[in-house]
């Protein structure tokens, strides 16, 4: 009985360590890793702010890893990620008529941000993570009042940028 306690006791340990974790807390880092540098990303868009918006929001996701110290340079760092923004589209997916059916308006937006991302330890030429075409998209109502467009593309920004920061950070630190 005794054989059989300690093969029970064996076999628990094996079943709990079964390498399950949950989504955005596990990392497949280097623990040489300690200082992370992230600069502004290049912006290559015209959207004006949408680099420092993605870089704060890239930075604040990082530092909710609690992991790593976060600089926004690149000199002294164990690694570095450098990005640009590539392109940032505004496409009307929804119409209605606005109260005249002789005119159709659009009244919901995609927004589309692509970006090349490169997670790398300086001096390296390989990459421990890279992704020339990194996409998000998010989408957003106009409503009827004309006035509150750009206030509500804002809005969409944000989350946009948000959950972009989410994805990047995921993708760079746990290998998906």
């Amino acid at each position: 009985m005794t054989a059989r306690r300690v093969l029970v006791a064996i076999l628990g340990l094996a079943l709990s360590a079964c390498g399950y974790a949950l989504v955005g807390r596990g990392t497949s880092v280097d623990p040489s890793i300690k200082k992370i540098g992230v600069p502004l990303f290049r912006d290559t868009t015209g959207k004006p702010g949408l680099d420092q918006k993605v870089t704060q929001k890239v930075i604040e996701e990082l530092l909710k890893r609690g992991r790593f110290d976060i600089v926004q340079e690149a000199a002294g760092v164990d690694a570095l990620v450098e990005g640009q923004l590539v392109s940032y589209h505004a496409n009307p997916v929804g119409f209605g008529g606005g109260g005249d059916e002789s005119r159709t308006q659009a009244s919901r937006y995609a927004i589309t941000l692509t970006a090349s991302v490169r997670y790398a330890k300086p001096g390296e030429e390989e990459p421990i993570w890279e992704n020339e075409s990194f996409s998000f998209r998010d989408e957003y109502d106009v409503g009827d009042d004309p006035a509150a467009f750009f206030d509500r593309e804002d809005q969409a920004i944000e989350r946009l940028a948000t959950s972009f920061a989410r994805s990047l950070v995921s993708a760079m630190l746990e290998a998906f």
